[in-house]
């Protein structure tokens, strides 16, 4: 079973845009550099940036929660770690995520634009050796795992609900086509590959409310959690996994499910 790698992306703060690249460097045990490595905790949040821990997402401004959250778009430059946030096409406000006034200003604006939906100020949070992704309350190993979408599931899904589902609902870090819809799931506790990179899947990842926001509106408008449900029996779309081994991968990438 091939098929091929379509897109890389990394979110460099937890609940925002993605970050599109063209190449990424991938080492073993470890997942997409920059990938969120930053969050927007919450007021009564209580992270500690020099023993961090895994918290749950509802400890941070998300889609989840938040849906006004996607209207903020992000532009990140990594030489400086320099990140642009704008509300729709207007932008709001830069700075350094690795400087305390870069990370201080864009938190405030954030504040002012979430506005009473907040109970209070939000902070820009981040440990040079934690990643805010959801599966991180389970392991180290899973905090470092990327995240995977099979666009041929997401199909699947649309015919049955007879809607167009965007893609970007999920926050893949590897969207991947040319594959059986759900045979993701086969992947599971077994080693394939995309380009020269092994992977080893770990778990399905379940849905939560932030995919039922449309990342162009704001609005959410539909129950993808339940509509997996009620159309698959479970609500769960894409997998974790974690890489295995060094190396470069480019969209383009061909993609190698499991040995037989």
């Amino acid at each position: 079973m091939s098929g091929t790698l379509v897109s890389i992306s990394r979110f460099p703060i937890k609940g925002l845009t993605e970050d599109r690249l063209d190449a990424v460097r991938m080492s073993a045990g470890i997942g997409i550099p920059h990938d969120r490595k930053y969050a927007l905790a919450l007021v009564d949040t209580v992270f500690d940036e020099a023993h961090p821990a895994p918290l749950p997402k509802t400890k941070f401004a998300v889609l989840a929660r938040y849906e006004k959250v996607a209207r903020l778009r992000t532009r990140y430059r990594e030489a400086d770690r320099l990140i642009e946030i704008g509300v729709d096409d207007a932008p709001l406000v830069s700075g350094s995520l690795e400087e305390a006034e870069g990370r201080r200003r864009i938190a405030e604006a954030v504040t002012g634009f979430m506005g009473e939906t907040l109970d209070g100020p939000l902070r820009l949070v981040g440990a040079r050796e934690h990643r805010f992704t959801d599966s991180s309350v389970r392991s180290p190993v899973f905090m470092e795992a990327v995240s995977i979408i099979n666009l041929a599931s997401v199909r699947d899904l649309e015919a049955r609900i007879g809607r167009r589902v965007d893609y970007r609902r999920f926050r893949a870090n590897f969207l991947i086509d040319g594959i059986p819809p759900w045979a993701e799931f086969d992947w599971l506790e077994r080693d394939f590959a995309i380009g020269d990179i092994g992977l080893k899947g770990l778990i399905r990842i379940r849905r939560c409310p932030a995919t039922e926001v449309d990342p162009d509106t704001a609005e959410r408008d539909i129950r993808v959690p339940l509509e997996l449900k009620d159309h698959f029996g479970h609500s769960e779309l894409g997998i974790y996994a974690s890489v295995l081994s060094d190396g470069v991968l480019r969209p383009g990438a061909a993609v190698s499910g499991p040995a037989a």
